[in-house]
């Protein structure tokens, strides 16, 4: 169980992104979190399911998702430094694809509560309802910051809060109920403006810039920071340090034991257990513990730094060609080439994994670990 000590931080820097499916994008989210060390990245659409949770964790920091139920694509999810001290605020409606996050604040500052959403253009009254209810018990007490594209109300003006359809009307209603400022000012899809920020407190969200796409998902991503003051925690969580085993020892334990025979005659369960066992004392005696860092993260095996140029060279041509000066194959066959260089860089670190792994074990640690 993690021990918590407390510091502070002047604000938090955020990322938010509608992907349109992490499917091949998850690489490339790494680089960009390491490129621009955010604290709070955020997704919607990510088509994730319980087939995703091996490839969806990122270094360093915790996971909070809800995946779409019943049906393909949907789900949100963020990714928060190990450092702050957050809990989700769960709710009883899986028909709302939204998560609650509270964050807290330094010891004489509010909490707050962090809101990521997703609303499907074709959503039912009904389930607008559902999430009309939840926003207004989490706006009672805390300061709020709410981030996504559940709105798709492409017919709302936001200069001037009118909207043409009955939908969007109460939409708007719920934020003015809500005492809720939108802070995106420009499109993030082609002409319009679906992907959206809001806060119940003047001068909590600062630094607001629509920038880039994440691969080639048709929604711009949104940066923003958190302005208050978040509660630090310093983690004494302890983990195997794989880098000091003493594999040889952990080798000679495992094989000094009759496997044979002790297993003779056990059934499944009874195995296992004698199994696991034997294995965690193995461990205990040739794998030190130390404990986990909880700063930036240790950078992805594969990500080199050819790739890190690569996210701020696919960022300058997408600017380009938002200015007219590329096109947008050339921004679309940068994307794909810079894809296939992760692909690369990638099957070449299990290939030499597999070619040293026979002298020099930790080589293989170090790729699960880190990689």
């Amino acid at each position: 169980m993690p021990m918590l000590g407390v510091d502070s931080i002047a604000y938090l820097k955020c990322i938010y992104a509608n992907a349109h499916s992490m499917g091949n994008k998850q690489e490339e989210l790494e680089a960009i979190v390491q490129q621009d060390s955010y604290d709070l990245v955020t997704i919607t659409e990510t088509w994730w399911d319980d087939s995703h949770d091996w490839s969806a964790a990122m270094d360093s920091y915790k996971l909070f998702r809800r995946d779409r139920q019943g049906r393909r694509g949907g789900g949100v999810a963020l990714y928060v430094r190990e450092c702050f001290d957050c809990t989700e605020l769960h709710d009883s409606d899986d028909k709302v694809e939204c998560l609650w996050v509270r964050m807290r604040g330094k010891a004489n500052k509010a909490d707050i509560v962090l809101g990521f959403c997703y609303r499907p253009p074709n959503q039912v009254e009904e389930t607008d309802e559902s999430f009309y209810k939840q926003l207004a018990v989490v706006s009672e007490s805390c300061a709020l910051i709410l981030v996504g594209d559940f709105f798709n109300f492409p017919d709302i003006c936001w200069k001037y809060n009118t909207a043409e359809t009955k939908q969007s009307r109460r939409f708007l209603e719920c934020v003015e109920d809500n005492f809720l400022t939108q802070l995106v000012g420009e499109p993030t899809r082609g002409g319009a403006l679906l992907d959206l920020l809001f806060t119940n407190r003047e001068g909590l969200v600062g630094g607001v810039m629509v920038r880039g796409c994440l691969g080639l998902s048709n929604h711009e991503m949104i940066e923003f920071s958190i302005l208050g003051e978040a509660r630090k925690g310093v983690t004494k969580t302890t983990t195997m340090d794989f880098r000091k085993a003493n594999f040889g020892l952990f080798k000679a334990l495992v094989e000094r034991v009759p496997w044979e025979t002790v297993l003779k005659g056990k059934r499944v369960q009874e195995g296992w257990t004698f199994f696991k066992k034997e294995m965690l004392i193995a461990q205990d005696q040739a794998i030190p513990m130390c404990c986990k860092s909880n700063s930036r993260g240790k950078r992805p095996a594969w990500l080199n730094g050819e790739l890190l140029l690569g996210v701020k060279k696919k960022r300058r041509v997408y600017h380009l060609w938002k200015k007219g000066w590329a096109t947008w194959e050339e921004y679309r066959d940068l994307v794909r080439s810079y894809r296939e260089d992760i692909r690369k860089a990638k099957a070449q670190l299990e290939l030499n994994l597999a070619t040293i792994v026979r002298d020099n074990k930790k080589c293989f640690y170090k790729y699960g670990v880190v990689g």
